[in-house]
C-alpha cells in the first residue's frame, strides 16, 4: 500500500498542516527554516516507526503556546490526534482481502498519548442495531409462530422471549461489534431450524441477517491483514553519521549505564551493529576474550564458532551494503568511490573501510561526505527496516547537502531510483534537488504567523518569497542551461542591443545582403559587466565565443578585464568603433544612426536631422538625451524593431549596411 494523503495537527509549531497528497513515488518540500518541514517527517513516522525510535511525549510535543489546554484537563490528551495517514492499497493487498474490501481506503491515526487507530474508508458501513432491527422482529416473529405451532403452551422459551431479554439494554446506535454480533448470531443459527421449509423469503432474511452480523468480525479481520501489511517509515537525518571506527569496550558500557551521547553521535553505529546481528557487549567480549587452551579442543571450536560467526556476518553486511550502493550511488567512473565497503572487527575497534579500485583500504570518514552521507543512509535505512525496506517509505530530512550542487543534481536520479522501490518524501532548500520536470511534485512549506502555525501549500504559491527560492533558483538554473545549447555564441550588453542585433541581421539576410551563420545563438548579459561573467561560464564549457562591446567607458573597463581578454582573446572582443568611424564613444545605436534619427522624427515628433549633421563626432544617444524628455533607449529599441516590421534592408544607409555587413562577416570569420 501506499501513502497518498496525510494530515498533521497538535505537534509543536504545527497547529493543523490541513490534508495533503504525498506522490505515489517521490514529494519534495520545500520552505524556509524554521518552517516546519523536518516536524513534518517525524510526525510521518509514527504512523508506524521502528521499534527503537521514541513515541510522543505530551509534555514535549504538544503545542507550547496551548499547552493550558493539558494541563487545565480542558483538553484529554487520549483524544488530541497527531498524525493521519491515508493509504491506497496495491493489488497484492487487495488479494488478501473480502470482496467488499478491495476498493477501501485504509486509513491509521495517531493520537499523543500514542494509541494509534485504524479504519478504513470507501467500505461498506459500521452495522448498528438500526439496521438491522426490523428484518430481526419480523424473523424472530416468524420463529416465534412456527415455534408456538409444535408448542403451543410453552410460551415462555419462545425465541422472542430470548431475543427481548438479549437487546434489553441496546441503543438504535449500539454497533453489532464482537460481543453483540456473537450473541445475537448464536440466537439467529440456534433457531434456523423453525424457518418454514420453502419459504424464500425468510431464507432471504435470514442470510442477510447473518451477513450483517457477521460484517464486524470481516471488517476486523481486514483491519488485521491491513495493519500486518502497513509499510514502516524510515526517517533519515544528516546527523545520522556511521563513524568509522567504534571502541565497543566504550559503546558497551554507555548503552548498559544509559550514558549515550544525544539521539544523533552514537545512532549511527547502533544500527549498524543491530544490522550486524550483534549488541556493542557482544562485539567487545569477544574482543576481550582471551585464546582458550590449545588442549582444550570444546573450547577451541566454540571460540573458533564465535570468531567465524562474527566475520560471516560482517562479511555479508558488506557486500549487502556494497551492492546497494552500487545501485544507486553513481560516481565518476574514472574515479571509483563504491568499489568495495567492508566491516571489520579488531580488537576492540568496529572498523568502516572503503577498499579502493587498487585495493588499498581507506578509512570511510577520508572518503567524500557524499559518499558518508549515502553509507550511512544505507546501514540506517536496512537496520531500521529489518527485513521490510521493500515495504518502507523512506523521510529525508535534507539530503545530500554536503554534496557539490553538480553531484546534486545527479543524486536527485539517486532518489528518483530509490522511489521505484520504495516510496520517499524528502526535504530540500536546494535548487538542484527539485527538477525541472518535478514542479507538480513540489508542496510548500510556510509558517506566516506562530498562531496559526505550520500550513502545507496545495498549489505552487506562497506568501513568504523564500519558500519558493528553491523552485526559482531550480527554473533559474534549467533556464541557463539553454545558454549551453549552441557551440557558437555571440554576446552582446543589454537587451536593447540583442533587439538590435537581431532585428538587422534579419533584415539583412531576408535581403540576401548578408547572412549570419545559423548555429550561431545570440546572448545577451543585461550590462557590459556581465559580458565578462558569461563569456568565462560559456568558454568553461569549450563554447566558441564572441563579444561584442559599445565604445564607451563600461565598454572599455569590460575590455579591459584580464578574464575576458584571457578566455577570448583580442580578436573575439568586437567594439562598436570597429565599423564606424569619425565618432567618439560610439554604441551600437550609432551602428543605425541615420534610421534611428528618422523613427525618433516619426515617434516622438522630434528633427534631429540638422542636430545629428552639426555634431558628427558626438554619439547619438547622446543627442537623444539632451533634446527629447525622458528618452528611453529601451522604448527606441522597440520602436526600431516596430520599424523593421514594415521595411527592407535598403531602407537602411548605404554606410549603415556597410557597416553591418561588416560587423557579420567578422562574427562569422571569429566563430567559424
Amino acid at each position: 500500500m501506499k501513502l497518498f494523503k496525510a494530515r498533521v495537527q497538535n505537534y509543536r509549531s504545527i497547529i493543523d498542516t490541513g490534508e495533503f497528497e504525498i506522490e505515489s513515488l517521490k514529494t519534495i518540500m520545500v520552505g524556509p527554516n524554521e518552517a516546519g518541514k523536518t516536524l513534518i517527517l517525524k510526525a510521518l513516522q509514527q504512523l508506524n516507526k521502528p521499534a527503537d525510535v521514541p513515541g510522543f511525549d505530551v509534555l514535549r510535543d504538544y503545542p507550547r503556546s496551548l499547552y493550558e489546554e493539558i494541563s487545565s484537563g480542558k483538553v484529554i490528551a487520549k483524544d488530541v490526534t497527531v498524525v493521519t495517514g491515508y493509504f491506497k492499497l496495491e493489488q497484492s493487498d487487495r488479494d488478501l482481502l473480502p470482496d467488499e474490501f478491495k476498493d477501501c481506503i485504509y486509513k491509521r491515526y495517531k493520537n499523543i498519548d500514542n494509541q494509534i487507530y485504524h479504519t478504513v474508508e470507501n467500505a461498506p458501513p459500521l452495522v448498528y442495531y438500526k439496521d438491522i432491527k426490523s428484518d430481526l422482529l419480523r424473523l424472530v416473529a416468524h420463529f416465534d409462530k412456527q415455534f408456538l405451532a409444535g408448542n403451543p403452551a410453552d410460551e415462555t422459551r419462545t425465541p422472542g422471549k430470548l431475543y427481548n431479554s438479549l437487546v434489553d439494554n441496546w441503543k438504535d446506535l449500539t454497533l453489532l461489534s464482537d460481543d453483540y454480533s456473537s450473541r445475537l448470531k448464536n440466537l439467529l443459527v440456534g433457531h434456523y431450524s423453525l424457518i418454514e421449509e420453502g419459504n424464500e423469503k425468510e431464507e432471504a432474511r435470514y442470510a442477510k441477517l447473518m451477513d450483517q452480523i457477521e460484517f464486524y468480525k470481516k471488517r476486523e479481520e481486514a483491519l488485521d491483514i491491513l495493519a500486518e501489511r502497513k509499510p514502516i517509515f524510515i526517517l533519515f537525518n544528516n546527523y545520522f553519521k556511521v563513524k568509522p571506527s567504534v571502541h565497543l569496550e566504550h559503546l558497551a558500557m554507555r548503552t548498559e549505564q544509559k550514558l549515550l551521547d544525544d539521539e544523533y553521535y552514537d545512532y549511527g553505529n547502533l544500527c549498524l551493529l543491530k544490522l550486524l546481528g550483534f549488541t556493542a557487549r557482544q562485539l567487545a567480549n569477544l574482543g576481550n576474550a582471551p585464546s582458550p587452551d590449545m588442549k582444550d579442543k570444546e573450547a577451541l571450536k566454540e571460540y573458533k564458532d564465535r570468531l567465524d560467526s562474527r566475520s560471516y556476518q560482517l562479511n555479508a553486511a558488506s557486500a549487502k551494503l556494497t551492492q546497494e550502493i552500487r545501485r544507486v550511488w553513481m560516481p565518476d567512473p574514472n574515479r571509483p568511490e563504491a568499489d568495495k565497503l567492508k566491516v571489520t572487527a579488531d580488537g576492540q575497534y568496529l572498523k568502516v573501510v572503503v577498499e579502493d579500485d587498487i585495493g588499498v583500504d581507506i578509512e570511510l570518514d577520508q572518503r567524500s561526505e557524499g559518499f558518508q552521507w549515502i553509507v550511512s543512509f544505507f546501514v540506517v535505512f536496512f537496520a531500521e527496516a529489518m527485513g521490510k525496506h521493500k515495504n518502507a517509505i523512506l523521510l529525508l530530512d535534507e539530503p545530500g547537502t554536503s554534496l557539490h550542487p553538480l553531484k546534486q543534481r545527479d543524486f536527485r536520479e539517486t532518489i528518483s531510483r530509490l522511489a521505484e522501490k520504495n516510496q520517499t518524501i524528502y526535504t530540500t532548500h536546494s535548487p538542484f534537488l527539485v527538477g525541472p520536470d518535478e514542479l507538480d511534485i513540489v508542496k510548500i512549506i510556510e509558517m506566516k504567523d506562530r498562531r496559526e502555525g505550520t500550513k502545507v501549500q496545495t498549489l505552487l504559491s506562497s506568501s513568504d518569497p523564500a519558500g519558493l527560492l528553491p523552485l526559482k533558483e531550480a527554473l533559474g538554473y534549467d533556464l541557463a542551461q539553454g545558454l549551453f545549447s549552441q557551440k557558437k555564441n555571440l554576446i552582446v550588453e543589454g537587451i536593447s542591443d540583442y533587439w538590435y542585433v537581431e532585428s538587422t541581421i534579419a533584415l539583412l539576410k531576408a535581403a540576401k545582403m548578408e547572412s549570419l551563420q545559423d548555429e550561431i545563438a545570440l546572448v545577451f548579459a543585461n550590462t557590459s559587466g556581465k559580458v565578462v561573467y558569461y563569456a568565462t561560464i560559456l568558454f568553461a564549457h569549450q563554447l566558441k565565443v564572441v563579444a561584442l562591446l559599445d565604445s564607451d567607458a563600461t565598454g572599455n573597463q569590460a575590455e579591459q578585464q584580464d578574464n575576458l581578454v584571457y578566455f577570448l582573446g583580442n580578436e573575439n572582443i568586437l567594439r562598436s568603433k570597429d565599423f564606424i568611424k569619425g565618432i567618439s564613444k560610439p554604441s551600437i545605436e550609432d551602428l543605425l544612426r541615420s534610421t534611428l534619427v528618422s523613427i525618433v522624427k516619426t515617434e516622438y515628433e522630434t528633427d534631429l536631422t540638422e542636430i545629428a549633421a552639426i555634431h558628427p563626432e558626438k554619439p547619438i544617444t547622446e543627442i537623444f538625451k539632451e533634446e527629447i524628455p525622458d528618452f528611453s533607449k529601451y522604448a527606441l529599441a522597440k520602436s526600431y524593431v516596430k520599424w523593421t516590421n514594415t521595411h527592407d534592408a535598403t531602407a537602411l544607409s548605404k554606410e549603415e549596411q556597410s557597416a553591418w555587413i561588416s560587423f557579420i562577416q567578422q562574427v562569422n570569420k571569429s566563430l567559424k
